[in-house]
């Protein structure tokens, strides 16, 4: 039989290489030329098995393209090969992939049967190779691939195809119920080669995605119609993923992402209960990327003033003491004021001042927070330590002040004081309870909870809860009047940037004296705390009385 060696191809179309040899032969009063075709090896070729074999190499070169109707233009059923064909590379999603013609045969009939070798990397499976054949005629002077299911795997059948099946099934994020996790802020997602891109899938990729070998997944021949594994052809010793289980209730999840579902700026927000720090609520808007929510990092403007208020109580100062709110405060040539430049009437007391969100009466009081007061304050709220929360995390700073400058801005959340609406949450949630309580929201993920390097006084937490009340009864956090549970809040509006007049941060942050519930919301470069974030706020605990 003659032979044609295609052994080192590799995807790529190449010509065969031929040996010729011309033999002259002269005979007395006659001569004639003579040719024929020899191998590298001195093997001699059959030029038909040479055009066949050339043949089918530019079928599987299309094949291996992707391009399933110019290959099945070269068989004899081009509907079902590119149907097959299609079928297949869909499946698969092959990253790379190479056939190679082998060493070609022409049978007494004149067919010619050619082997072929296929490579396909398959993420999630690795190497897939395996061996077949096709078998070409000659029709209308020009050779045709006989197409049919063993042709694309020897063991395919009709009706059959080759796909993908899941060994290591990836595992769900789950809420507290064990339910799949409703929050795509915080969830994040999953990729075409399902790996997670961001959020909880991304950081628990490896988790939920199983292991225990190198391949997740098998490729199968599988039926058409059903979509049923028939058989292996590959082995995986992958384990299924393990669920990520998180402290989210999914009530409450829902009522925030409600909250923010008008909302046209970047925004967040979080709840968390205080008895236990768990977080019940991630929302942040747009999701993906920067989760705001937890890693956010801004200036908090005047939800500060419940750090400065403890360590002013602390200093010896009481909500009733009668103090000044006027319309300017002046530092070593820095002016500061109130929003609108409002001003309290005589008599206003220190809980007035806290209630209405003044900056003046906090910035001409500093001297009571000065050296490292107010740091050691905001340690009693946890902020300056390292929070082992269960996800990517921005956990505040509050540095000691270096300048009487430094110190005014710092009273009302301005200068270097930095956090995130997680911190600003859980500073509501540590005057409701009392105590700084880490936050968690992946418990099985939590090495060692931080724990406050200071304490809170009793008397100096019933204080706030106090004053943080009067701001909803009769200061800036009006928008929660009449709102069911007893509320609790302090308002923010916290500028940045040179503009001028400047640009602001709106916050709002609280908790219910009737329930187990704290919260904060910041929508970025989005006004007032009172008129813009409270709003928002009081639409999201509306929205859990409506489904209380």
């Amino acid at each position: 039989m003659a032979r044609h060696d295609r052994a080192g191809r590799r995807g790529s179309r190449r010509g065969p290489v031929l040996g010729v040899a011309v033999a002259v032969l002269l005979a007395a009063g006659a001569g004639w030329w003579g040719y024929e075709a020899w191998s590298g090896d001195g093997t001699e070729q059959d030029p038909e098995v040479v055009a066949a074999t050339e043949r089918l190499q530019s079928f599987l070169d299309a094949w291996a393209a992707g391009k399933a109707a110019e290959a099945a233009a070269l068989s004899d059923s081009p509907e079902n090969a590119e149907s097959l064909l299609t079928s297949v590379m869909t499946n698969l999603k092959p990253t790379r992939t190479e056939i190679s013609a082998g060493d070609g045969e022409k049978n007494e009939a004149g067919e010619v049967t050619v082997p072929y070798t296929a490579r396909f990397t398959v993420p999630s499976v690795g190497l897939f190779r395996y061996e077949s054949e096709a078998t070409l005629v000659r029709k209308a002077q020009q050779w045709t691939v006989e197409f049919g299911s063993p042709m694309i795997h020897p063991e395919l059948k009709p009706g059959q195809t080759l796909a993908l099946k899941t060994v290591a099934e990836r595992a769900g994020v789950l809420d507290k119920n064990g339910d799949e996790l409703q929050a795509a802020s915080l969830r994040g997602s999953v990729g075409e080669q399902g790996k997670g891109t961001f959020g909880l899938e991304a950081r628990y990729d490896k988790q939920l995605r199983g292991g225990g070998g190198s391949a997740t997944s098998e490729v199968v021949i599988a039926d058409r119609q059903s979509g049923q594994a028939v058989a292996s052809l590959t082995k995986s010793s992958a384990k299924p993923g393990k669920p990520v289980r998180t402290t989210i209730d999914p009530e409450v999840q829902n009522a925030a992402a409600a909250a923010l579902e008008d909302v046209k700026v970047n925004a967040a927000l979080i709840a968390l209960e205080p008895s236990t720090g768990n977080l019940l609520a991630v929302s942040s808007r747009p999701a993906g990327g920067l989760n705001r929510a937890l890693a956010g990092q801004y200036p908090p403007g005047s939800t500060f003033k419940v750090v400065t208020a403890a360590a002013m109580l602390k200093a010896g100062m009481k909500p009733s003491d009668v103090v000044r709110c006027p319309k300017f405060a002046h530092v070593d040539g820095q002016r500061f004021e109130n929003q609108n430049q409002f001003t309290l009437p005589a008599g206003s007391t220190f809980k007035d001042s806290f209630a209405k969100s003044c900056n003046t009466m906090f910035v001409e009081n500093r001297a009571k927070v000065g050296g490292s007061a107010l740091h050691q304050a905001a340690e009693a709220f946890g902020i300056g330590g390292v929070w082992d929360v269960g996800d990517s995390t921005y956990d505040g700073s509050v540095p000691v002040t270096t300048s009487d400058n430094d110190l005014a801005a710092s009273t009302i959340g301005q200068a270097r004081v930095q956090a995130s609406p997680l911190v600003m949450a859980s500073i509501a949630a540590t005057v409701k309870e009392g105590t700084f309580k880490q936050p968690v929201l992946v418990p099985d993920a939590v090495k060692k909870k931080h724990q406050a390097t200071a304490r809170l006084d009793a008397s100096v937490a019933a204080d706030l809860r106090d004053m943080m009340r009067a701001t909803v009864t009769y200061g800036a956090g009006s928008a929660l009047t009449g709102i069911p549970g007893e509320p609790h809040a302090k308002t923010g509006t916290a500028e940045f940037g040179d503009e001028k007049p400047p640009r602001t941060h709106a916050w709002m942050i609280g908790y219910q004296g009737g329930s187990d519930l704290a919260w904060c919301v910041m929508l970025e470069d989005g006004g007032s705390g009172g008129a813009d974030a409270g709003p928002v706020a009081a639409r999201f605990l509306k929205a859990l009385t409506d489904q209380g």
